[in-house]
């Protein structure tokens, strides 16, 4: 369905509708309102009824703990965000059937699964969403337990599964996935996180002898695969020429950025339990794995930590991009902002180490949650190991030993951070074995929303309701040529004295995949004075700038040179 990816986004009309002051951060409080909050939780009454399905074997599989991921995409071209959700089942087999919710124009959802004829029914891992045909509409990658699924959509929110003959093949253990043009040839190709061998015949304990579930340390590792897209509706597998087949390692988080602003995309895996990998794109179709001489591969103790989620974003405002890795009890997340020789670890001194030392962090975000104009951290917690039961947990009582609250950071400026979950109220009142996370404006007003998935539970909708410091922009950036949005391309927003830095890649955090279009705070700049963009290869375009507060659309071969 050509041009639809082009339909420019208009916000809500209730975009003044914001209820409340955020609490600590020069904003003040009104008392007679009680607590301040961040996010309003809108399940109920939202129609998404989505539960993470998980028939527990009584033998503790570690695929039951970890968890369930999520997509925000505009499925049907209607310009609003829908809501794909993977579910697991029983392992091994049968699987539950994947769920997809349509929107609403009242901004809630309906279950479309059946008609669209995503009822993907494997073990389900990660989602990732682009245009692979470049036909103006959005696909699906669902990474499963086993046998991966490729969809492809008609323009109208129907699926067809055509993993066989686009050559999708393989039965590792896929967890999170990624859309990316890594050789710029304007067809888009997917790298595959991969975890471990599991054998489900193995029956672990923790100290005391109970079955609990596995150290993955303890198991064998499994390479990535990335696929090359060959513009016909079919894809190859490149890992061993690409140089990354020989390294085995226990993928789970992933992300796409231009870590050498050379005008190529590279990779960061997240490993568990293991070093992580940066692979450095060489414009040759092959990566060089730097994660160790780049700062990023261990912590700054050069300790191997249990990386899982992954947010990136320029922190600190100094116009490149940082790295925040989440972690396990015991270790703390890991913040890494990028200096000229490479990353140096600010998990101490940008104070986000110290609260996550009791919590095991999976999905995570870097957004602008009150549009003042840096970023903040919202982190989906969920221990893998038993830990004390939690009094406010009110669930199954052998999963409450793995529940946790999640957080949310709230950023002072300058890359130092805050926890405002207590004084927020809500984003953390729910106590679950939360997993995946993703971000996007679910009610088209202007600021970001959050979904969260539960292992074994429900799925969690977060309308954002902090108090706005400044105002906003919101960028899609397309290829005409291309009928589709610019994977890679980087934006640079100018106003005044200030920059903002994004990148058009959807899928980080854990399992999940966020929206498109690129969301900017901007504080108190009232005006936009210019919008730079780079174009995958190095090309540079400038877009005049404008009003704020509003969605705009940048076409490729439209700026000045």
């Amino acid at each position: 369905m050509r041009g639809r990816f082009a339909r420019v986004r208009r916000p809500c009309p209730c975009a003044s509708s914001l209820l409340v002051v955020l609490a600590g951060c020069g904003g003040g409080r009104d008392e007679a309102s009680g607590p301040a909050s961040i996010f309003a939780e809108i399940t109920a009454r939202s129609g998404v009824d989505f539960v993470h399905h998980v028939e527990r074997s009584g033998r503790f599989p570690l695929p039951e703990i970890m968890g369930a991921g999520c997509a925000l995409f505009d499925a049907d071209g209607d310009g609003r965000l829908d809501i794909y959700f993977t579910d697991a089942g029983r392992f091994p087999g049968p699987g539950a059937p994947d769920r997809l919710y349509l929107a609403n124009p009242d901004s809630t959802w309906r279950d479309a699964t059946t008609a669209s004829g995503l009822r993907d029914t494997g073990y389900g891992m990660g989602v990732a969403v682009g245009d692979v045909d470049n036909d103006g509409d959005l696909d699906l990658y669902v990474g499963n337990l086993g046998a991966d699924a490729l969809y492809l959509n008609d323009g109208h929110g129907v699926f067809e599964d055509v993993s066989s003959r686009a050559g999708i093949s393989g039965s590792a253990w896929t967890t999170s996935v990624a859309f990316l043009d890594y050789d710029v040839d304007g067809w888009l190709d997917i790298w595959v996180a991969h975890y471990v061998e599991y054998d489900h015949d193995r029956l672990c304990t923790d100290a005391s002898g109970r079955p609990e579930y596995a150290n993955p340390r303890e198991l064998r590792g499994v390479p990535d695969t990335l696929y090359h897209n060959r513009g016909d509706g079919s894809f190859t597998d490149v890992s061993v020429a690409a140089g990354i087949a020989g390294h085995a390692s226990n993928g789970l988080g992933v992300v796409v950025e231009d870590f050498d602003d050379d005008g190529w995309p590279d990779v960061f895996v997240a490993n568990d339990g293991q070093a992580n990998h940066l692979w450095m794109n060489q414009r040759d179709g092959t990566f060089r794995e730097d994660g160790l001489p780049m700062g990023v591969a261990v912590n700054g103790h050069g300790v191997a930590e249990a990386n899982m989620g992954i947010a990136v974003g320029d922190v600190d405002g100094d116009g490149d991009l940082d790295l925040f890795v989440t972690h396990l009890t015991g270790e703390t997340n890991t913040l890494w902002l990028r200096e000229d020789f490479g990353f140096v670890d600010a998990s101490e001194r940008s104070g986000l180490a110290g609260p996550s030392l009791p919590t095991t962090g999976f999905g995570t975000a870097m957004f602008d949650l009150e549009l003042d104009g840096d970023l903040d951290v919202v982190i989906a917690n969920g221990r893998v190991t038993r830990g004390p039961a939690h009094e406010r947990a009110n669930i199954d009582p052998l999963w409450n030993l793995y529940a946790e609250p999640n957080q949310v950071f709230v950023n002072l400026g300058g890359g130092r951070f805050v926890d405002a979950t207590s004084d927020e109220g809500v984003f953390g009142a729910p106590v679950e074995v939360s997993r995946g996370l993703a971000v996007g404006d679910l009610d088209r007003d202007g600021d970001l929303d959050v979904v969260i998935t539960n292992a074994m539970g429900p799925a969690r909708i977060y309308e954002n309701v902090a108090q706005r410091r400044g105002h906003w922009l919101v960028v899609d950036v397309v290829d005409e040529s291309l009928h589709r949005a610019v994977y890679g391309a980087v934006v640079r927003v100018l106003a005044g004295d200030r920059r903002w830095r994004r990148t058009v890649s959807p899928q980080t955090s854990y399992l999940s995949s966020s929206e498109i279009a690129l969301h900017f705070g901007l504080g108190d700049a009232s005006r936009i004075d210019a919008i730079e963009v780079r174009w995958p290869g190095g090309a540079r375009e400038t877009f005049d700038g404008g009003p704020v507060d509003r969605s705009i659309t940048l076409v490729r071969g439209k700026g000045r040179r």
